[in-house]
């Protein structure tokens, strides 16, 4: 069993294997997702017997941590040849991909998981939950031109999202112009595509799309709130027949559907991590914990968290005096603001006294996250 890197130019080797773990792929979204994002993604492979029989992905986003970013990867393609699992292989895959990224300093790294609990042995944990819901869209004329966006509308759509979305998220993966123009590439191989809403020549909104046998997804609708009614006009535009489906994900502004946890993250270099993060307005933090981490042994230290008043930025530094013991797991669970320091203090191994509670209340947490990113 050999554990290894490929270089770039071998990265297409692995498409025999992820066309016989994930079959319902089809063969237009390999060919682009083979063609655009192996091009600068890491892919860690194990080889049995001469062939790759496990790998594991890393696609590489710029991730937006309040007024800072940072490199960080979205593992995906997470696979084992059916006849070579249970051999511990995706542990291993997983425990040297992250202490990479540990190495290179990265914050944390996230995933959308099959299963939740393939993934809790190695401390990741849910830190976003995507509205999603179904509608029939609604009938009428359109008050907005709709066309599918093209490549020269991606500069277009970066600055739409900066200047009307981006404040309301501490954490989101930077949408560029690059990024647009690979959800184009993305959304165009899944039989979809981007539209754009302009009225009067002005973007109002924008949303992906895909189609499939009788059911439209749309991913990750943006538009200005009093375009609401042209947005569900347009899903109505795109039904494929009376009888269709479309499933909505991510829309920032209907509250009508279900949450679902759908992304999960594991903190890597978690001094990078902290350092990103602000005190609450009005407030003076000064607090020191261990921190338990079984897999990054280097982040299980005793960390000094000190900041406030005129500076929000939190100083991070080694000590030796700890007030209490929190698991690498229960500290990503609350600094993404998914669990509260009552609900974190119950888990094992996590001790909290009550200063260092009221301390850690003091933390502006990540709560506001939108990571969207399905490869």
């Amino acid at each position: 069993m050999q554990l290894r890197k490929l270089e770039v130019n071998e990265h297409g080797l692995t498409r025999g294997l992820w066309e016989k773990v994930f079959s319902e792929d089809s063969k237009e979204f390999l060919d682009y997702y083979y063609f655009i994002k192996t091009r600068d993604n890491q892919i860690y492979v194990i080889e049995e017997d001469g062939q790759i029989r496990s790998m594991l992905q890393l696609n590489p986003y710029l991730i937006q941590i309040e007024d800072e970013q940072f490199a960080c990867n979205y593992i995906i393609a997470v696979a084992t040849e059916e006849d070579y699992r249970r051999r511990g292989y995706m542990g291993e895959l997983l425990r040297k991909s992250m202490l990479d990224m540990y190495a290179a300093k990265e914050p944390f790294t996230f995933l959308m998981p099959a299963a939740e609990a393939i993934y809790t042995p190695y401390d990741f944990r849910f830190i976003y939950a995507q509205e999603q819901y179904e509608s029939q869209g609604k009938s009428g004329a359109l008050a907005v031109e709709c066309t599918d966006a093209s490549m020269r509308d991606s500069a277009a759509m970066a600055e739409f999202f900066r200047a009307n979305f981006a404040e309301q998220y501490q954490v989101f993966a930077e949408r560029d112009e690059m990024y647009y123009q690979t959800m184009i590439f993305e959304q165009q191989s899944e039989n979809g595509g981007v539209k754009l809403l302009r009225k009067d020549g002005n973007l109002v909104g924008l949303f992906a799309y895909a189609c499939e046998d009788n059911t439209v997804e749309i991913r990750e609708p943006l538009y200005l709130p009093e375009y609401e009614e042209e947005f569900q006009k347009a899903v109505y535009a795109l039904k494929l027949g009376s009888d269709a489906v479309v499933k909505i994900y991510a829309d920032h502004q209907n509250r009508s559907g279900k949450k679902v946890p759908v992304i999960m993250a594991r903190i890597l270099h978690l001094e990078t991590l902290l350092s990103a993060m602000k005190v609450k307005d009005g407030e003076e933090l000064k607090c020191s914990f261990a921190v338990l981490d079984s897999i990054i042994t280097k982040n299980s230290r005793v960390w000094e968290l000190t900041g406030g008043q005129e500076d929000r930025d939190i100083q991070v530094r080694e000590t030796e005096d700890s007030e209490g013991v929190i698991t690498i797991s229960a500290l990503t669970s609350f600094l993404f603001g998914y669990k509260t320091v009552e609900e974190i203090r119950g888990e094992t191994d996590v001790i909290i006294p009550e200063r260092l509670g009221q301390e850690l209340e003091k933390i502006q947490t990540l709560e506001h996250v939108f990571l969207n990113e399905i490869v």
